[in-house]
This record gives structure tokens, C-alpha cells and sequence, in this order.
């Protein structure tokens, strides 16, 4: 995952770049970095593995003067990328994934282009944006031969001195949200980022749109495609509380879908509870529709730890999963724990970590109803889980087999009794009293958007 924000002031953009940008540092915890074009171009990246964003740019902003700049938080990528070009000099942020990045940098090698930007063997994605943008006539030209290429998603914001291109990925998956101010406009991944920053949502760019920004305003480069499959998992888990994506907000979203496992439910537990951060909503809603008090048996230590699905490697999410959960023994001890997760993805640090502590202040029962349906596959389209291997359901699905399977259709359905097996055995993998996942039809209803406008590759490999 990565969060983008770019900005154009009649003035000094600086203090808005910097908070904008700060604002999307719940989506990575790698590396963040900002460019601004004043006099010249000075692109700045920081490492955020020890610190967060703002602290790390706090002083930055002394050296960074202009009307425009971009920002980015990268769970992955170090980025802005800057390049020379004929037509000019830019500035590169992007949020996505390349699935075919190796094939792409693979014949680009062939042809005598080489890479700076490389770790641990592995190339740089945004680099190779970059160098697929260098290959248009134009910068516009440049953006399509991006779409053409790539399999995956990418939406980015392109910094040059005569403006800011934003261009949102051909499918729609991740979001970019045109906000406009008193002081100029903005583009941003999270629209909850502009509020405090004096801007409103103008408009949310269609799938494959480019839209061009200067002193002047926008204007629109590339008309939108009708065709939009945004990430549901923007609702569920990945997105902040206060935005809106397709003018729907995250929160209300997560309400709804703890009032959907509640209408389910058979279960009366003593209080409702949800894992922090993202888990809470979901409990709230969950309390609302079933009349169990809601409370807070696990307290997440907000200052020093984030979010530990963004770490880049397993020690590091565990470790954070383990440091910054703190239970409050009096609101469990004895009591039947119904508790709201957003998603099981891996299943160990819901094992080792939330449901250990629950077990160690004496819970009599620990119920678990996560808000989305089991994950089945590795997502394409962005930084998450890379492989088969790394899902809980699929290491439920290869002990009932006792292999790998390609065919899953029984498992996906929540009516069948393979699903009831896999259930089983999750829920005795992960020691609780019961299991109870989200179905994807009531995902699909409390986001509300139609189902053809919606992402589930996650759930459905599709």
C-alpha cells in the first residue's frame, strides 16, 4: 500500500504538502518522501521504519519552497522518483502494483536500459513508471503507455514545472480524489485528508482519467472509462475512517457491516469488542444492531505503534501486533468476548497476540466475527499478501484436502459443507469458543455499491 498527495497553491505549498502527505501515514511504514518544484526541483526521502512522517520531514520544511509538490507514504517503494526527459525534468509518486514488473524491466533490460533504484535484487516499481512514461511523446502519451503495459494498477501524480499530472489507475482499484480550496487544489488518496486543511472534495477522477493542474485549475487530459472495480477492501480495513471513496465513507461502511454479522448471529455475548484501530468501528456497529454493550477489552497504544499489516516483513508486523495491544483485564476476566476484527489475513498474529491475551485475563468464551469474507487469494492490484501460502483459509482448505487445490468454488460458498469444514478449522487453529466471517453478499450490501463496481479478487479470484 502506498497513500499519494499532490498540491498546487497560488502561494507556498509547503505546510500543506507536509500535513497532506502526513495524512497518509496509516498506509505505509517504510519510506516517505516529498518533492517540490520552486526555483528547481528537491525531491527529499526518509526512511519511516523507526519513526513516523512527521517527524522525520518536521525540519525538512526549511529546504522545500514552491506552489506545487507531491507527497507519498510507501509501505514498499522508495519514492518520489525525479528523471530527465525530452520533454522535460518530473517527479514521480505512484500507488499500486506491477504484477508483470519483472517481465516489463526484463525487456527493458534487453534494450539497454539499466536501474538505479534496487534493493535486494528487486527493481524499484515507481522507477519503472517512470522509465515507461520516458518511452510517450508526451507525458500524457507517456501515462497511456503505462495503462497499455502493465498487469496490476497504478495511479500517480506526475510533478513537472509546468504542473501536476494525476492519472487514477485504468480499473478504478485505488482511489484519487480532486479537492479544491481557497489557496488552490489538491489530489489526494485519502479525501480525509483535506479537511482540516481548508479543501473540499471537487471530485473523485473516474477510472483511467488524467486530469492536468496548474495555477489555472484542472483540466481533463484523458476522459474516465466507464468500467470502475475499486478495492472493497478500501471499507473494510485499508482506508481511513473519515474518507469517502465513490462518495461513500469508510465508518459508515464498517457500522453496517458489524450490523450485518449482528442480524446473523445466534451468539449473546457479555460485550462486544473490536481489535484497534480498524476493528472498532465494525464492533460499534455490531453493538448497535444486537443491544450488546460495547467496550473496550483491547486498547491499542496510539502514539509509539502502527498499523501492523503494513510492515514490509512478518517479524516486524508481529512484533508490532504484540507491543501495541494492551487488554484491560477487568473488562474480560470472566466474561464472554464477542471480538470485531476487520479481516483474518494470515491468522498468527490474531492467534498469538490478541486472542493469547484475551485467554491469559481469563475470558470465559472468545468469539471472533471478522467484517469480510475468508481471503482465498494474493491480491494483484497492491501491496498485500504475495503469495497462496500466507492465507489462513488456505491452509484450512490444504489440511482438509491434504493438498493444494486450484478449485475452490465450495469453499467460497458460505452455505456449503467444505466452508463449514474450513471454519472448523480455523477456529480450532486459532483457539476460540467460535468463528463467524462476513458473507460477501452483506460485505457488498453495506458498502453499497453495485457488485460489478467492486473488487473482490481477494475472496473470489475474480
Amino acid at each position: 500500500m502506498s497513500g499519494i498527495f499532490g498540491v498546487v497553491e497560488k502561494n507556498d505549498c509547503t505546510e500543506t504538502l507536509y500535513y497532506g502527505t502526513d495524512y497518509h501515514s496509516h498506509l505505509g511504514t517504510a519510506y516517505g518522501g516529498v518533492a517540490v518544484w520552486g526555483d528547481e526541483l528537491v525531491r527529499k526521502i526518509h526512511s519511516l521504519r523507526s519513526t513516523q512522517f512527521k517527524g522525520k520531514f518536521h525540519d525538512e520544511r526549511a529546504f522545500l519552497k514552491g506552489q506545487r509538490g507531491i507527497g507519498a507514504v510507501s509501505a514498499k517503494q522508495e519514492q518520489p522518483i525525479t528523471m530527465n526527459t525530452r520533454f522535460g525534468r518530473f517527479a514521480l509518486v505512484m500507488n499500486g502494483w506491477i504484477d508483470n514488473a519483472e517481465d516489463i524491466a526484463k525487456e527493458l533490460f534487453d534494450r539497454g536500459h539499466s536501474f538505479t533504484e534496487v534493493r535486494r535484487g528487486k527493481i524499484n516499481q515507481v522507477e519503472l513508471v517512470a522509465k515507461l512514461i520516458n518511452e510517450g511523446d508526451s507525458v500524457e502519451s507517456g501515462i497511456e503507455k503505462v495503462f497499455d503495459r502493465i498487469e496490476g494498477s497504478c495511479s500517480m501524480l506526475i510533478l513537472t514545472e509546468k504542473g501536476m499530472f494525476a492519472a487514477r489507475d485504468r480499473r478504478g482499484c485505488s482511489p484519487l480524489i480532486l479537492g479544491k480550496g481557497e489557496k488552490g487544489w489538491t489530489v489526494t488518496t485519502e479525501s480525509g485528508a483535506l479537511v482540516n486543511l481548508g479543501y473540499d472534495i471537487q471530485k473523485y477522477l473516474g477510472p483511467g482519467e488524467i486530469v492536468f493542474i496548474d495555477e489555472e485549475g484542472p483540466r481533463t487530459v484523458r476522459d474516465a472509462e466507464k468500467d470502475c472495480k475499486i478495492c472493497s477492501f478500501l471499507w473494510i480495513y485499508t482506508g481511513f475512517p473519515a474518507s469517502d471513496y465513490e462518495g461513500i465513507n469508510a465508518e459508515l461502511v464498517r457500522e453496517r457491516c458489524g450490523a450485518c454479522l449482528a442480524r446473523r448471529d445466534t451468539v449473546k455475548p457479555d460485550i462486544v469488542g473490536g481489535v484497534p484501530e480498524s476493528g472498532v468501528a465494525h464492533a460499534i456497529g455490531y453493538a448497535m444492531e444486537s443491544g450488546v454493550p460495547y467496550r473496550r477489552p483491547l486498547v491499542k497504544y496510539t502514539p509509539g505503534y502502527g498499523r501492523s499489516y503494513t510492515p514490509p516483513t512478518q517479524a516486524e508486523r508481529d512484533r508490532v501486533a504484540k507491543m501495541k495491544l494492551i487488554p484491560v483485564r477487568e473488562l474480560i476476566e470472566g466474561k464472554s468476548v464477542l471480538i470485531c476484527e476487520d479481516s483474518i489475513v494470515r491468522g498468527t498474529q490474531l492467534k498469538s497476540f490478541t486472542v493469547e491475551k484475551l485467554n491469559q485475563c481469563g475470558a470465559k468464551e472468545i468469539h471472533v466475527r471478522p467484517a469480510c469474507p475468508p481471503l482465498m487469494f494474493p491480491c494483484k492490484f497492491n501491496i498485500s499478501t504475495r503469495t497462496r501460502k500466507e492465507l489462513v483459509a488456505r491452509r484450512a482448505i490444504r489440511a482438509i484436502e491434504g493438498r493444494d487445490i486450484e478449485g475452490v468454488e465450495a469453499y467460497l460458498d458460505h452455505t456449503t459443507e467444505k466452508y463449514g469444514k474450513m471454519i472448523d478449522w480455523i477456529t480450532s487453529d486459532i483457539g476460540v469458543t467460535t468463528l463467524m466471517y462476513q458473507t460477501i453478499d452483506d460485505m457488498v450490501e453495506a458498502i453499497g455499491l453495485p457488485r460489478d463496481r467492486l473488487c473482490l479478487y481477494c475472496w473470489t479470484g475474480e
